[in-house]
């Protein structure tokens, strides 16, 4: 059985955070421990929430709680996203070395939220220094979206050459593992979006069909679904063939409903048996 330690966002209705990345990852058979940072009623793309914000203390408390179960050994896997603090920034790197004491061969997969493209930064003061000094540094596979990966690398992207240059800064941080999502390129068509794994000096590029919707939540399903895959079969190019087919067949349903919400459970025999594939492409 393979054990991932989650410490995300959570939200009671709709998905995102530890509400988007913890039932994929059960349902391919992966025991999911999730520590939230924040309980909100929803996702805050609604423009009003209520709920509350933990601090770093209420994660180390709960991962002590685990550690003192005696179980830590058997963690593979620290999954990390949306922090809402640089305190809970620390918490977690706290945690990921709890993992790493108890089973060195743990790994940590991190996805640097910090913003996007037509929303800029819409994380707080110090998370985007913490990310790039801290964070991606300890990391073993990080997830950047392309406007994060230019955040992180210091530089602006436009060519794959630029992206792949980029993605090498960010593996000269520390990271093995750099999954760029969202990427659009010069030679992206209109009517599609790349994703592109990085491992061992090589690239590997998923080309998907673009769709007509905006919703919460897909990147942190696509982390956690990279991260699994990734876990099953040590590789970049495997891991991002499968959980690219896996998100698309989710997002291809959402659309087709019209929903705000990904319809994440509707969609689960997407994450088992994808209804359509696509090719990976060493670049």
């Amino acid at each position: 059985m393979v054990n991932v330690l989650s410490i995300q966002s959570h939200v009671a209705y709709g998905h995102a955070g530890n509400a988007s990345a913890v039932f994929p990852l059960q349902r391919l058979g992966i025991e999911v421990w999730p520590v939230h940072t924040v309980q909100f009623s929803n996702h805050t793309g609604y423009g009003d929430w209520t709920g509350r914000v933990f601090d770093g203390q209420a994660v180390d408390e709960v991962v002590q709680g685990i550690e003192d179960r005696g179980v830590l050994g058997s963690c593979d896997a620290v999954l990390s996203g949306y922090l809402g603090s640089a305190d809970i920034g620390h918490a977690v790197l706290g945690s990921v070395a709890k993992v790493r004491s108890a089973n060195p061969a743990a790994v940590w997969a991190c996805d640097p939220v910090i913003g996007d493209v037509g929303r800029g930064v819409f994380v707080r003061p110090g998370i985007p220094e913490f990310m790039r000094e801290v964070a991606v540094p300890a990391a073993d596979i990080v997830t950047p979206n392309h406007y994060e990966l230019d955040l992180l690398s210091g530089t602006e992207t436009r060519s794959l050459a630029s992206v792949k240059d980029a993605v090498a800064a960010v593996h000269a941080l520390g990271p093995r593992v750099v999954l760029t999502t969202s990427l659009v390129a010069e030679d992206t068509p209109d009517d599609a979006v790349d994703l592109l794994a990085s491992e061992g000096g090589r690239h590997f590029r998923v080309r998907t069909p673009r769709l007509d919707l905006s919703v919460n939540g897909a990147g942190d399903a696509i982390a956690a679904l990279f991260l699994a895959h990734w876990l099953d079969t040590r590789s970049a190019a495997e891991a991002l063939g499968r959980a690219a087919a896996s998100v698309f067949g989710l997002l291809r349903m959402t659309a087709e409903a019209g929903s705000r919400e990904i319809l994440l459970v509707a969609a689960q025999d997407e994450y088992v048996a994808p209804t359509q594939t696509f090719d990976v492409t060493e670049v």
